[in-house]
């Protein structure tokens, strides 16, 4: 997915994330332009995850 698409329905997505994982906030969730890896490294230490399996989490929603 590229940042174009993740930006498009990210709003549908984050909604997804926190239902999934409840203890998500807005700011862990927060897309700004050019800080993708930044909001990436929130997530995974939050959740445990490796970049693959957060992307891949991601994708599925």
């Amino acid at each position: 997915m590229n940042t174009i698409e993740m930006k498009g329905n990210w709003n549908e997505q984050k909604g997804k994330l926190k239902q999934k994982f409840a203890m998500l906030t807005d700011n862990d969730l927060m897309f700004a332009k050019g800080k993708k890896e930044e909001m990436y490294g929130r997530l995974q230490v939050k959740l445990g995850k490796t970049k693959e399996e957060l992307m891949s989490i991601i994708e599925s929603l």
